[in-house]
């Protein structure tokens, strides 16, 4: 029943972490929630999630509990740590000894800070979706017990989760900004053809000189002819002011 109960957990951590195309998504809050579900499931004092770009950690997250222990752990690893080594190897490090490694001189920075915090042990996973990697996932933990390498694949399925999430997220903001500039250009389009429309009507000429007056005024006064537009279309803006040129000004052509 115990096995049970901790397979529909990581199932539902799995599915919080892929989930990220809802309204009001914030990155910072939803990587601390990943990092809570690593301490919930891994028995772990603290985790923590790098985003790396570049070689360089761009974000910072730490789950709630002992989150000020894994963020000093994570701004630690700056000069070298088990985040950017996973990361720049593309492969986890397995469980480590913060004494065995403090001794050796691996990551002496980060070692050192990770004794006074009385973390026994840490491993390390990449954050990656298919050849991409986006940074780190860190667990930090109080022992090391036999068997602790058997955590790290649920650490890794995690993280895996979690880098499709984010790449999913900023796919659909791309995507969501490339249609938001699409209309935004068919609406401007439209305006002007509208305000052409209506003046090429009132002065009774072609939509050509319409046209020409409309960009004339824009350029005169250095405005967006989508601006100008507009006025048209609204009425506040007269038709005295499209039609004066500046005194011996040349002639705009359509």
């Amino acid at each position: 029943m115990h096995d049970t109960d901790r397979e529909l957990r990581l199932a539902t951590a799995l599915v919080e972490a892929a989930d990220t195309l809802a309204d009001g998504f914030e990155t910072p809050h939803h990587l601390r929630r990943v990092a809570d579900r690593c301490v919930e499931l891994l028995d772990a004092r603290a985790a923590g999630i790098m985003l790396v770009e570049a070689g360089r950690a761009v974000s910072l997250a730490g789950s709630s509990r002992q989150e000020a222990v894994a963020l000093d752990l994570l701004n630690a690893q700056h000069g070298g740590g088990p985040c950017l080594e996973s990361y720049g190897t593309g492969r986890p490090v397995p469980p480590v000894s913060i004494r065995v490694a403090h001794a050796a001189a691996r990551w002496p920075d980060f070692t050192e800070l990770a004794l006074r915090h009385d973390i026994a042990g840490t491993y390390a996973v990449p954050l990656r979706r298919r050849e991409t990697l986006l940074g780190a996932l860190n667990v930090f933990v109080p022992t090391l017990p036999d068997g602790v390498e058997a955590q790290l694949p649920v650490a890794q399925a995690l993280a895996d989760a979690t880098a499709v999430g984010l790449h999913n997220h900023r796919t659909h903001d791309e995507y969501r900004t490339l249609a938001g500039q699409l209309q935004q250009a068919l609406s401007s389009r439209v305006r002007i053809e509208q305000a052409k429309g209506m003046l090429a009507e009132r002065w009774g000429t072609g939509a050509d000189a319409a046209f020409g007056a409309l960009r004339q005024y824009a350029r005169r006064r250095r405005l967006p002819l989508d601006q100008v537009a507009r006025g048209v279309v609204e009425r506040t803006l007269g038709d005295e002011e499209l039609r004066a040129r500046p005194p011996g000004g040349p002639l705009d052509r359509p």
